[in-house]
């Protein structure tokens, strides 16, 4: 599918919903009632009645004004203010401009002790299929990336290496605003660590999905939301920061709202550098040798990001949105080796120095459509398409002992083209039924290249048994529906989702074709109880797979390493699983308390393993033997484990959050050498949060972090302890804000463990990025920073997935 015909599409597209539409123009003034004092930055919100989706709204000015336009229609006019009550006019016909006059509010005196931290309060929605946090005010990931806000969110955890775990599990399926998307790339963890923190509004933890969504993700899903505003005018907020190791960056989001028509850009540009090391030492049980790697890793990652897009609300039941992102980056990383061999008396042999210089070039282009339409029933209907090219180029110059040796180049590009649909039928004033299509098409080709060099021809040889082609498809069909009711306290969310996929592995170099296709019926159920307002339990089940991606595929090795490397399996199967989850929330006093226990059981469940191949490499006139690390699919995985999360608000000025997760992950399995890798692990972390403001209104926020031992068959990891510290102050009568943070603050974020194999033993330790430190100073226009967030506008309520 080219550009001309998206572009094609989406003229014909709009064409077809183009309608003319008289915009009425909406005035008046919101003053405290008791003073009469204008009340600047109150809001005033505009919504469908039948729904209560939103449609427009504005903003009071100083003097308590607001103006702004509505086309024809009937809505609810809500007029609020932070720790005021909000005032709704309901039913309003709208057929002529209308000047409200002078709305008076009157102060909340429930909420008016709690007025600095209502922003805060509202950060947490328990739903029946999932828990939304509103990550606006965390103070220690300004000037950071999307991995600082994760690593931040209860339940959600980051490793050194920037993977992604969701209660201890990294099968953990990444959406953007709901859906696949080009911000993550074709390497989500190095995109994830390059998209600003300041894009995201909230981020949505899905750990018992609905048929909604797609069954893949075996832990869950994380839904990163962006920001975007719909209020009339101009509005938007710059950051910009600065650190050490060097970084810099700006970023800035912007909306234009007029009339029926609203404009939003977010785009950000940055400049990283992010040192790293490892080491490790291995002894070999048949000579009792020793061999010590040493590792650097300087890397230098710059890259802009950009999405720019046009909401058009063609009438007030239906809106139409067209967006195109583009994501530019590129990597330069210098990986320094450095190899010493010891006789089993510690003598040292002989000492090697390997350096890997790599460059990197990531493009993305992605082009996305969104139609929705709400009908006189209340039923609503949408449609999705989304087209995307992504290009990942790497190069490298491998030399030893400064002697140019081995040239590797991989040029991986990658298209996907989303199609969705759904369509959403209220029952009643209690029941909902919903039914939809998705579809994923996905191609992906890596052409990879080692040459050696020939010293006799002084030049490079393709080397013929490594340099291979891989073209990669996956297709992925499916269909669901799902039907929710709630009676009196209880709720119910009962789902069925079927998927058909197809993915074919070719290597025309080899000649080696693999293809696979495989279907699955996928049921979810959601049950609630609600007690009161302050307390409910839930019950979540679904079946979930997690699929062979394409770097679990993939079977050309990594080249970092002559003595040891990672090679895909690319007759990998996928990994089916069965989930239950038990959750309990209960507000008392100024605490909140949330908990869950959960248990999933896996069949050809993924792990890693490493062996010695038989091979052997020479090094300085030695042979030692090469050792790789595969996947492989095992007999079963059963995880048991319980987590709470439990806030605590003494005062205004004060907030604290913990959250603990303990869980149990037992493998049973043999590798097909007959090597039994059965195994029971036991691991837990735990997370603390303290926010406090101190004299001159400067907030204090500190983040521990603490990730227990780890083990499985063939490795055992020791405990991980970081601390996070930021101060943050609003300026210019809360315009703007400057933030200071230290990430790692003992720069003891670090892996270390040891491997026990039958022909090796080995220690190691591995940082990915040392200790940071950075400075991050926000303008805001036209928006508030404690600007009221009401609930949800009734965008999200009842039993969405």
């Amino acid at each position: 599918m080219n550009r001309k015909l998206i572009a094609t599409f989406l003229t014909v597209f709009i064409g077809f919903f183009a309608s003319a539409q008289k915009d009425y123009t909406i005035t008046g003034k919101i003053l405290e009632r008791e003073t009469n004092i204008p009340l600047e930055w109150a809001t005033v919100v505009v919504s469908n009645p039948t729904d209560g989706k939103i449609i427009t709204g504005g903003t009071a000015n100083e003097n308590g004004a607001f103006n702004f336009n509505v086309a024809a229609g009937t809505y609810n006019f809500t007029f609020e203010f932070i720790s005021f009550e909000k005032i709704t006019l309901k039913n309003k016909v709208i057929d002529k401009s209308l000047n409200f006059g002078s709305i008076f509010l009157k102060e909340d005196a429930t909420t008016l002790e709690e007025v600095e931290l209502i922003a805060e309060k509202t950060t947490v929605e328990i739903k029946l299929d999932k828990k939304i946090y509103n990550v606006g005010k965390d103070l220690t990931v300004r000037g950071g990336t999307v991995s600082d806000v994760l690593d931040n969110v209860p339940s959600v955890s980051v490793d050194v290496e920037g993977n992604v775990a969701l209660r201890g599990n990294d099968n953990v399926r990444i959406l953007i605003n709901g859906k696949p998307s080009g911000l993550v790339g074709l390497n989500s963890t190095d995109a994830l660590r390059q998209l600003p923190a300041e894009s995201i509004e909230k981020v949505e933890v899905i750990t018992s999905p609905s048929s909604r969504y797609d069954a893949e993700g075996t832990g869950g899903i994380i839904n990163i939301i962006l920001r975007r505003s719909k209020l009339q005018g101009l509005n938007g907020a710059i950051t910009t920061n600065v650190g050490y190791n060097p970084s810099a960056g700006i970023n800035g989001n912007v909306n234009y709202r007029t009339g029926n028509v609203n404009i939003f850009n977010t785009t950000g540009y940055s400049y990283r550098e992010a040192p790293g090391n490892s080491n490790s030492s291995t002894q070999y049980n048949a000579t009792d040798n020793f061999l010590d790697e040493d590792n650097t890793y300087d890397r230098e990652r710059k890259g802009l990001t950009t999405n720019f897009g046009v909401e058009w609300y063609v009438d007030d039941s239906a809106s139409l949105t067209t967006s195109i992102l583009y994501r530019d980056s590129k990597d330069t990383d210098l990986n320094t080796n450095i190899l010493n061999q010891y006789d089993s008396n510690r003598n040292l042999l002989s000492t090697t120095t390997r350096l890997d210089p790599e460059t990197e070039d990531d493009q993305t282009v992605q082009y996305a459509l969104n139609f929705q339409k709400n009908y006189e029933s209340s039923a609503t209907f949408s449609f999705d398409f989304q087209y995307e090219d992504s290009q990942e180029n790497e190069n490298s110059l491998i030399s030893v002992d400064n002697v140019a040796v081995e040239n590797v180049s991989t040029l991986e590009d990658q298209s996907q083209i989303l199609l969705q649909t759904d369509y959403v039928l209220p029952i009643g004033e209690n029941s909902q039924f919903e039914a939809g299509y998705r579809g994923n098409f996905d191609t992906t080709t890596t052409d990879f290249n080692v040459s050696n060099f020939d010293a006799s021809s002084n030049t490079f040889v393709s080397n013929l048994d490594l340099t291979n082609v891989l073209n990669f498809k996956q297709y992925v069909n499916a269909v669901y529906s799902q039907f929710g009711s709630k009676f009196n306290k209880f709720s119910f969310l009962l789902g069925l989702r079927l998927e058909n996929t197809r993915f074919t592995i070719d290597q025309p170099t080899t000649g080696d074709l693999t293809r696979k296709n495989f279907t699955g019926l996928f049921p979810t159920v959601n049950l609630s109880y609600e007690f009161n307002e302050k307390e409910n339990v839930t019950l979540g089940y679904a079946r979930r797979l997690r699929r062979p991606r394409g770097y679990f595929l993939n079977p050309f090795p990594s080249r970092n390493s002559v003595t040891n490397f990672f090679q895909g399996n690319p007759d990998l199967n996928p990994s089916y699983s069965g989930q239950i989850d038990l959750g309990y929330l209960k507000r008392f006093g100024k605490f909140t308390f949330n908990t869950s226990a959960y248990y999933s059981h896996a069949t050809d469940g993924f792990s890693y393993i490493s062996f010695d191949t038989g091979d052997t490499a020479n090094v300085n006139g030695e042979e030692l033997p090469i050792i790789k690390r595969t996947p492989i699919n095992l007999a079963t995985e059963d995880r048991y484990g319980f987590e709470f999360t439990l806030t605590y608000n003494p005062s205004r000025k004060w907030r604290v959050n913990g959250n603990f997760n303990f869980f149990q992950n037992e493998t049973k399995g043999t590798t097909p050498n007959g090597l039994s890798l059965d195994n029971t692990n036991n691991s837990w972390y735990a997370r603390i949060s303290n926010k406090y403001t101190l004299p001159a209104d400067i907030d204090w926020q500190t983040n521990l972090n603490y990730r227990g031992p780890s083990a499985d068959a063939q490795n055992e990891s020791q405990g991980i302890f970081t601390t996070t510290m930021a101060f943050s102050k609003d300026l210019f009568n809360e315009k703007a804000s400057i933030a200071f943070n230290v990430n790692d603050l003992f720069n003891s974020r670090k892996r270390m463990q040891e491997t026990t194999t039958p022909t090796y033993t080995s220690e190691s330790e591995f940082q990915w990025r040392e200790r940071s430190f950075n400075l991050a100073f926000t303008y805001r226009f036209n928006q508030k920073k404690k600007r009221v967030q009401s609930g949800n506008y009734g965008g999200d309520e009842g039993f969405e997935g």
